[in-house]
């Protein structure tokens, strides 16, 4: 018989780690920058609002053409 560990995929899953998570945050924050929001304001913004602002790309965009 198995051990739990053996049958539970995310208990031997490996933690992401922190480098990884801050290039990721590094990289959205470029991708908004990139569809034309200010620099100055993405920098102040956190790691969640980015999230919600790149769910709609195309939203951020016409947003940012309008100012």
């Amino acid at each position: 018989m198995a051990s739990t560990e053996a049958r539970n995929k995310n208990r031997t899953r490996p933690s992401k780690s922190n480098a990884a998570r801050n290039k990721r945050q590094k990289d959205h924050r470029k991708r908004l920058v990139a569809l034309g929001m200010d620099e100055a304001v993405v920098a102040i913004m956190s790691p969640k609002e980015v999230r919600d602002k790149l769910k709609y790309p195309a939203k951020v965009a016409k947003e940012c053409a309008a100012k």
